[in-house]
């Protein structure tokens, strides 16, 4: 099936691309959530009348998501963690550690959107990045602390 994408779609395309997708990709994800019209004539057209709103509106959230990685630049987070003996942690720092100290902060961001990598499990600084925007992506440093 052949859809016009409205935005960026990880692993499927770019804005205004069409593309081919499985049917019920299409019917039942990318069409309802917003985020692809079938390519029919009249969508093709509606989306070219379409295309500054949208341009538009996909530049404001670059902005503010700029902004944001701007502040967030400027951040330091500080974590004290169980340790054992040989200092490991007990478990593992996790994402929604991660945005809480971001949200005392006064920073929100979704959760889903920070890329640990593979998880944080030993002492020490970190660079933990955060997809703002798919073409914004900021870093925060993590300091893990052992606690007392």
């Amino acid at each position: 099936m052949q859809v016009i994408l409205m935005q960026d779609v990880l692993h499927t395309g770019k804005r205004g691309e069409t593309v081919n997708v499985k049917p019920g990709y299409a019917r039942n994800f990318l069409i309802p959530k917003g985020f692809a019209l079938e390519a029919t004539q009249g969508n093709q057209k509606y989306f070219q009348q379409q295309r500054k709103k949208i341009d538009a509106h996909h530049a404001k959230e670059r902005e503010a998501a700029q902004e944001i990685a701007a502040e967030i630049g400027t951040l330091r987070l500080r974590i004290v963690k169980r340790v054992s003996e040989a200092e490991t942690l007990y478990g593992s720092v996790t994402a929604g550690e991660i945005n809480e100290l971001l949200h005392e902060k006064g920073v929100t961001v979704d959760r889903r959107r920070i890329d640990l990598e593979g998880g944080i499990k030993t002492l020490g600084e970190h660079q933990v990045r955060i997809e703002l925007h798919p073409e914004v992506v900021a870093e925060v440093t993590v300091t893990v602390e052992a606690e007392e």
